[in-house]
């Protein structure tokens, strides 16, 4: 049997669609949620072990790494895709929400692999890790502080990560900028974001999900950072 992928946040947007691709093609996949959609019955029926993970739960990690090792002994890959967007304009409690910026995407991510190493070690070929990041991480950005730190944080795990594992697991991050609106944003929030990549459109999930077959594809690159940016970084 085809070891699983794991995969973290997976119940919607970018996480959702990296699940159904893999399940299209039949690659096994464990996935994490922290609030249950009624896409989970659906993923469950078509053979998706779901796990229930409140990353800001002290004890998530540990219960989530028992949990993945009950269904399998080896993992081919494991991909951070879990994320808060939450910024300094919405959360006056400034020290709450870095701590939970880190946490959730710099800590939690740090702890598996450092626990689920033994599974993708397990691996009968180049296991990977692949961490979901930002395009803010070149640039920083203003109005999201906490969450631009976190994840540039995750940015240079990948670079140690690389290094530690190296050769068995590839380690590397890929940074996407604008992949899909929300079901909220208005028209003139569409149109000045459209406006500040070159190539000017919604590219869609397909984006991050050709970005990951990349680096899973690849025996070779490790330790980088693929930007998926529309060419915003010309801007």
């Amino acid at each position: 049997m085809t070891a699983p992928i794991l995969i973290t946040g997976a119940a919607q947007r970018i996480g959702l669609a990296l699940v159904q691709h893999f399940v299209k093609n039949q690659q096994p996949v464990i996935m994490t949620y922290r609030a249950r959609h009624n896409i989970i019955d659906e993923l469950e029926q078509q053979g998706v072990i779901c796990i229930e993970s409140n990353f800001d739960d002290a004890d998530a990690v540990d219960t989530l790494v028992a949990n993945v090792k009950m269904h399998t002994s080896s993992l081919k890959a494991i991909i951070h895709n879990a994320s808060s967007w939450d910024c300094e304009g919405q959360n006056p409690d400034h020290s709450r929400l870095f701590d939970s910026m880190i946490r959730i995407h710099a800590k939690v991510p740090y702890l598996l692999n450092m626990a689920m190493s033994d599974l993708l070690l397990a691996y009968d070929d180049i296991a990977d890790i692949i961490h979901l990041t930002d395009y803010v991480v070149e640039t920083g950005s203003a109005k999201h502080i906490a969450y631009a730190a976190s994840k540039a944080t995750l940015d240079n795990l990948s670079k140690s990560f690389a290094a530690k594992f190296a050769p068995r697991i590839k380690v590397n991050a890929i940074a996407p900028s604008l992949i899909i609106f929300n079901e909220h944003d208005s028209s003139e929030y569409k149109e000045k974001t459209l406006k500040k990549s070159l190539m000017a459109i919604e590219p869609g999930c397909r984006e991050i999900v050709n970005s990951v077959e990349l680096l899973l594809n690849s025996n070779y690159i490790t330790g980088r950072t693929l930007p998926v940016d529309g060419g915003r970084h010309l801007k």
